[in-house]
């Protein structure tokens, strides 16, 4: 948890003004018992009404004064944990925001969302208690136990024998608990994990009749993280029953040896009362030590979850000395490139050579697997290739910042992904500056806005997550506005119309030829009738290029084409 001082730094001002309010308080509530003990030695025992009132003016002055610290303490603990907490999150989503896919698969969605708001919480905690218990209770305990020698020494002995069991006590709860606490968060990642499968893949179930089946599943991971947290339950809840019966006994002895020695004369009442208000100090001081130690285990090991995602190194970073693009014409070129992704067994990608122009379009088409996906991933750097380079106008795309290189890029995914929001909002994705007037010629270029007018609110229609409440078509234009809105010099549309009617599909790929037609437009297709006017059409298999060139070349000399043209348009196409 120290390796997450940087985060404690800028909060150094209030945990000074924090200890120091909390120095007064417990100094004020040290302060009591001594005149309580006044009060009844000297005041209610000799019957002198001015010394009762006096001191019990102090006592309330005294008591008023611990309050206002305490609430300005805990103000101040509270304001600075939560900006802690709000900093810590927003670096922990920075990180990932910069993750590469091989991150995140790395640790997993379910696994990064647990880290970002429950193991943050939990660390959160810590920090508040820490700037409170763990300043207040050693002042307290040490405080107490010198008013208690003070008070009474040999009385004293019967505290300061018990003070070990109790160390040793707190000790064993925290060797057993560490542990489990790890086991829980993974266990809660597991959970959340199955959940958000089930959410998403709603649909899905439900049209395979899958409900038993994922209720079971879901079942499995929730009984799993219940007997987890039972055991760390069962183990924390006995260590203040324990430390309860512990303080009890020990003012039944402290009450026994003091009853005797007030029968001696060696005591007075007032002493004894003085004595158990400092025994419960130290106790209540113990106490709440024993809450941070529980607390402990389990924000112990949510900081090492959240430094293992801070730590993490970025497989995809920017230069130290990024280079510029001058001539912004938008020429795309791969050289040679070769990818494979982590574990496989071999090469996606092997030996890919092509340039893209501007004002033309380039297609790629090939069967499942084919790798024609991961060229337009590579483009963005979401990947970076083993071997080989891509350039953006002659410039190695590795040598420009992602920001620059993604600027000037119109990418729209395989899979339509809408956030909520507005239409309008979503189209401004692309651009967030843009006027109205963008917005709407984005729109009617991607063929959008026959149905964003039919929607009551138009362009202020509400798009639920995910674009659940629009249909897969019309998730796809408003995707491709997205991009359109941004004017960018190379669009990268990875089989965006394969849920658009031939209809819609020709007028979308006209209106964007006109209003694209200086720029460097990459079309991954599965439809051939979506790419027969590419000026230019590779062909991928098994991630290689087995053919490339115009439809009627590819038609007459590329074997694989020719069968993929067969499958869709029957034989009679091809000859």
């Amino acid at each position: 948890m120290w390796r997450l001082r940087t985060y404690v730094k800028p909060y150094l001002a209030t945990i000074v003004t924090v200890m120091a309010l909390v120095f007064l308080e417990v100094m004020a509530t040290l302060k009591l018992p001594d005149l309580m003990s006044d009060i009844v030695d000297q005041g209610i025992a000799r019957g002198n009404i001015p010394l009762i009132w006096s001191t019990g003016g102090i006592m309330l002055a005294v008591a008023l004064a611990g309050v206002l610290c305490a609430v300005a303490g805990n103000f101040l603990a509270s304001r600075a944990s939560t900006r802690f907490g709000r900093d810590l999150r927003f670096d922990i989503f920075s990180k990932v925001g910069k993750f590469a896919p091989r991150e995140f698969n790395k640790f997993g969605t379910a696994s990064l969302i647990t880290r970002t708001t429950n193991d943050v919480q939990q660390v959160q905690q810590i920090f508040h208690m820490s700037m409170r218990m763990a300043m207040r209770a050693p002042l307290m305990a040490v405080g107490g136990v010198l008013m208690v020698v003070r008070k009474d020494s040999n009385l004293a002995l019967i505290l300061l024998g018990l003070i070990p069991v109790i160390g040793l006590v707190i000790t064993y709860v925290i060797v057993k608990g560490v542990p489990l606490f790890k086991s829980l968060q993974k266990k809660l990642d597991r959970l959340n994990l199955v959940l958000r499968e089930q959410l998403m893949g709603v649909r899905v179930i439900r049209a395979f009749d899958r409900g038993s089946r994922e209720q079971e599943r879901f079942d499995d991971s929730n009984r799993d993280l219940t007997e987890t947290a039972l055991k760390v339950n069962r183990l924390m809840v006995t260590l203040l029953p324990l430390l309860g019966l512990i303080v009890n006994f020990t003012n039944i002895v402290i009450i026994w040896f003091a009853a005797r020695r007030i029968d001696l004369g060696a005591m007075q009442v007032g002493d004894l009362m003085a004595f158990l208000q400092y025994t419960m100090q130290v106790f209540m001081a113990v106490m709440m030590l024993s809450m941070i130690f529980v607390m402990l285990p389990r924000a112990s090991a949510s900081a090492e979850r959240i430094i293992e995602v801070l730590d993490t190194e970025v497989s995809i970073t920017d230069p130290k000395e990024p280079e510029t693009i001058e001539s912004n014409l938008g020429i795309v070129r791969f050289e040679d490139v070769t990818f494979s992704y982590p574990g496989a067994a071999k090469p996606v990608l092997s030996n890919i050579t092509f340039t893209a122009h501007p004002g033309q379009t380039t297609a790629i088409i090939g069967g499942t697997g084919s790798g024609k996906s991961t060229i337009l991933d590579l483009i963005p750097r979401f990947h970076d290739p083993e071997e080989g380079q891509i350039t953006l106008d002659g410039v190695d795309i590795r040598s420009l910042t992602q920001r620059e290189l993604r600027s000037r890029l119109g990418y729209v995914p395989q899979k339509a992904v809408l956030f909520s929001g507005t239409v309008a909002s979503n189209i401004r994705g692309g651009k967030q500056d843009a006027t109205d007037e963008e917005v709407m010629e984005a729109a009617r270029v991607a063929q959008a806005t026959e149905f964003i007018k039919e929607r009551d609110d138009g362009y202020e229609s509400y798009i639920s997550q995910g674009g659940t409440n629009v249909s897969g078509g019309q998730k796809q234009r408003l995707s491709i506005a997205r991009a359109v809105v941004r004017k960018p010099k190379v669009y990268l549309l990875d089989d965006t119309f394969s849920a658009l009617d031939y209809k819609t599909d020709a007028r979308l790929r006209t209106d964007l030829a006109k209003s694209a037609e200086n720029a460097t437009i990459i079309v991954v297709a599965q439809r051939v009738s979506t790419i027969f006017h590419a000026d230019q059409i590779i062909v991928l298999d098994e991630g290689k290029i087995v053919g490339q060139g115009t439809h009627e070349t590819l038609s007459r000399d590329c074997a694989v084409y020719q069968e993929i043209v067969a499958s869709q348009f029957g034989e009679e196409a091809v000859s």
